[in-house]
């Protein structure tokens, strides 16, 4: 007998493997979409920015609770913040990827805070400020 198989990254079994802890976790869904981008809401009329990703949804129940069940989204897919507007107003809005779809208008977002987190608008897509980028 040879020494035990080491498993770095558990893709062994956890039966029978001592001090291995499972985690009952939600799978997490490729990004569709990445920061900077110019997305429109599938369902509603407004487009945004996105400014920051949650690989699956992160915000509070009684937020979730309030979306009307029939178009309530998934909660294990990501879920992204963005800089929207619309005819009316600019806002902070939370969107899940399946309510998502490219915005290809080629057109800038008018929003006040766009200035603060990016540069410029290139190629439909804004470029993250140096400051904040990673």
């Amino acid at each position: 007998m040879g020494m035990p198989r080491h498993d770095p990254i558990g893709t062994l079994p956890a039966q029978g493997r001592p001090n291995v802890v499972e985690i009952d976790a939600p799978a997490i869904a490729h990004a569709r979409f990445s920061i900077g981008d110019v997305v429109r809401h599938r369902l509603f009329d407004f487009r945004g920015v996105i400014f920051d990703v949650d690989p699956v949804f992160a915000n509070t129940e009684e937020w979730y609770e309030a979306i009307p069940e029939a178009v309530r989204p998934r909660k294990d897919q990501p879920f992204y913040h963005l800089l929207a507007e619309n005819m009316d107003s600019s806002y902070v809005a939370y969107v899940s990827q399946q309510n998502l779809v490219v915005d290809d208008s080629d057109e800038p977002v008018d929003h006040p805070a766009i200035a603060g987190l990016f540069d410029d608008f290139t190629d439909g897509r804004y470029a993250l400020r140096r400051e904040h980028r990673h």
